[in-house]
């Protein structure tokens, strides 16, 4: 099988040659890798480690996003983000809240939103031309990303309790969101005229312990739009991938129910998202899309009992199809690069294909 033949049997369930999979880094591991491997470039480097999937963006041509001498700089969005330091590098964190003193749908209405004329979709189709054998993907975690997307600009706690509330300043940012990355996305499907397998989009709907807001709050702010984007991806004959972090398991029936095709994390220690479990109670319905644990496990494990783990991964969550393997997220930046290594060894060992090293 070709490695979009093997993602589309995976996303059909149907059982593929092996189990395809699939890459996401923090810049400190990709450069990490980079160096490791002496990959000349990105492309390089996904073929190195057996990477099943190429995601592909418009280029931005919008109004020119602002940069601080701080190291900071502002999104389409207006949030402001700055590298904030770590022990082992960096991440962009917000610098104020624009959208967190608005009590009135008028201040929000006033405020530079994005527009989706901001890119260039005529280049799509020369970016899937660059993959004819690859599972071709467009989008990100930030699509629609109603909760995590609108706190940056409002604050956590403001945007919990404007779900609780049901605030229409939080809902008229949310529609703000929706209607972007519908139009968006449409945008970018219909000029690939097919080529386009998955769209990933994002929101994150669960704690380490259980669903972040209740059902009915899901039900009745999230699941119309959800739905709404899902309908409009398949009918380009594309399927989804939701990014959730944490613990979602309560809601996998309403994500089945609404369409979602697959669901992109499966954090292993947050409750009920054991994905051989998963696998068990909702195999053939919903695809799992991630499972290796990058919440210490991969950064803390010897390479051996990697390797082992993801074979494990292969032959019982990738059994019959509808498993995707890939990080839990983003693999960390403490992470040691033989144990990412360890990961796509795996892989290569299944496939038959020369060692990652």
């Amino acid at each position: 099988m070709t490695s979009r033949e093997r993602v589309l049997a995976a996303l059909h369930h149907v059982q593929p040659d092996v189990t395809p999979c699939d890459y996401y880094s923090t810049p400190e591991i990709h450069r990490g890798l980079l160096d490791r491997l002496r990959a000349p470039s990105e492309d390089a480097l996904l073929d190195r480690l057996g990477v099943d999937i190429r995601y592909i963006s418009p280029p931005y041509t919008g109004p020119r996003l602002a940069t601080f001498d701080d190291g900071s700089r502002t999104d389409i969005w207006g949030i402001r983000k700055k590298p904030m330091p770590n022990d082992y590098g960096d991440y962009a964190e917000p610098v104020g809240l624009p959208y967190g003193g608005w009590t009135t749908v008028e201040e929000a209405e006033a405020f530079p939103w994005p527009s989706p004329d901001w890119y260039d979709y005529s280049a799509i189709p020369a970016l899937c031309a660059r993959y004819p054998h690859h599972a071709v993907a467009a989008g990100s975690f930030g699509i629609q990303d109603f909760i995590n997307g609108t706190a940056f600009g409002r604050g956590v706690e403001q945007v919990l309790l404007d779900i609780a509330l049901e605030d229409p300043v939080y809902l008229f940012i949310v529609e703000k969101r929706h209607r972007f990355a519908l139009q968006h996305i449409d945008r970018i499907l219909t000029a690939a005229k097919g080529r386009i397998d998955l769209v990933l989009c994002g929101d994150d709907f669960g704690s380490q312990r259980g669903p972040l807001i209740s059902p009915a709050s899901f039900d009745s702010l999230f699941a119309p739009r959800k739905k709404e984007l899902f309908d409009m991806v398949h009918s380009h004959g594309a399927k989804v991938t939701h990014h959730c972090c944490g613990s979602s398991r309560a809601l996998f029936p309403r994500f089945i129910a609404l369409g979602m095709d697959s669901i992109q994390t499966i954090q292993p220690r947050a409750e009920g998202m054991n994905p051989y479990t998963l696998k068990a109670e909702f195999g053939g319905r919903i695809c799992l899309h991630g499972a290796v644990d990058v919440q210490g496990w991969l950064q803390q494990t010897q390479p051996e009992l990697i390797r082992r783990e993801v074979h494990r991964l292969m032959d019982e969550v990738g059994r019959g199809g509808g498993y995707i393997l890939a990080p839990s997220h983003n693999l960390q930046p403490d992470t040691p690069i033989d144990n990412v290594l360890a990961v796509y060894s795996a892989v290569a060992e299944r496939r038959g294909d020369p060692k990652v090293a």
